[in-house]
């Protein structure tokens, strides 16, 4: 048994010795930007640091818990000189996060009263693998959208340096929120990109679909009166926000009819029971003729 347990163990020993020492490197918090809502977005930047789009990081914050490590997705692009996480204000340990940082306070906070901050990673996820795709669907389920904000910036800065050897033409990008406590921040970054793709003239790069799957009936009176405006009035974007669920059995036949003998990759950061439905979709979608249309679903959980 001993033989069969020491290399295992050997290999977790190192493991940990190499994420303790890199928890040990030095970060530093370049900014702290408060957002609607109380949610916060953390810069910062770490010597050798080096990411991927939609990858995650551990974060601690002794001050607040000396052995507490917490998961957040990057929300910043490898092409930024920072990396960026968005926290949103849901329990003790995020409190004590955003008071340590100075948020409760009015004045303005000097950088060196900041907490100290212990960064292991990053670590990859299935998003990773977005570039290697002509057209994807992106598919967040609310707090879920955070990996696709550092998909979208990237997208756009590599489209600006050299739009002809990216080999990535069409997103598709859908965000299904129960309720507009989560928009404003990511609104923002659409409403950038929505403007900047308009002054170059492909305004079709990036097509979004944002649902509301838990407004009441009074909130659904109120989305159709204003439904004709030239901006949506809960996002400020062009596009207008839906009321309700996908029906994602159309939205993957008119996909399909668009891009005939394509492969395209599915993403997903959301719940289990949506990732079921979705594969099964990108299943019953694909051809059995190998030069016909396909999907490849790829998944992150929460």
């Amino acid at each position: 048994t001993w033989k069969w347990v020491v290399g295992p163990m050997f290999l977790y020993l190192c493991e940990r010795l190499v994420r303790f020492w890199r928890s040990q490197q030095k970060v530093v918090i370049t900014k702290v930007v408060i957002h609607p809502f109380k949610t916060i977005e953390l810069q910062m930047m770490k010597k050798g640091f080096k990411m991927e789009v939609g990858q995650y990081i551990f974060v601690k914050c002794p001050s607040v818990s000396k052995l507490e490590w917490h998961p957040f997705t990057l929300t910043s692009a490898p092409e930024e000189d920072y990396f960026s996480i968005h926290v949103r204000i849901v329990g003790d340990w995020t409190e004590g996060l955003f008071s340590a940082c100075g948020c409760d306070k009015q004045e303005f906070q000097e950088a060196w009263k900041l907490p100290k901050i212990a960064v292991d990673g990053p670590f990859g996820t299935a998003s990773e693998d977005v570039f290697s795709y002509e057209t994807v669907m992106l598919v967040g389920a609310g707090i879920g959208v955070t990996p696709f904000a550092s998909v979208l910036k990237s997208v756009w800065y590599k489209y600006c340096h050299d739009a002809t050897n990216l080999k990535l033409k069409k997103i598709y990008f859908y965000w299904l929120c129960r309720d507009t406590h989560a928009f404003e921040w990511f609104a923002d970054l659409l409403q950038s990109l929505e403007a900047q793709m308009q002054e170059r003239n492909n305004a079709d790069f990036l097509s979004y679909n944002i649902y509301l799957t838990g407004w009441d009936e009074t909130q659904a009176t109120h989305f159709v009166l204003h439904h004709e405006e030239e901006k949506d009035v809960i996002t400020g974007l062009k596009q207008k926000t839906l009321y309700g669920r996908p029906n994602w059995e159309n939205e993957f036949k008119t996909i399909a009819g668009k891009h005939p003998g394509s492969r395209i990759g599915v993403f997903l950061c959301g719940p289990e029971g949506l990732a079921d439905t979705l594969n099964k979709q990108s299943i019953s979608n694909s051809e059995a003729d190998p030069r016909g249309v396909h999907f490849i679903f790829n998944k992150e959980n929460f």
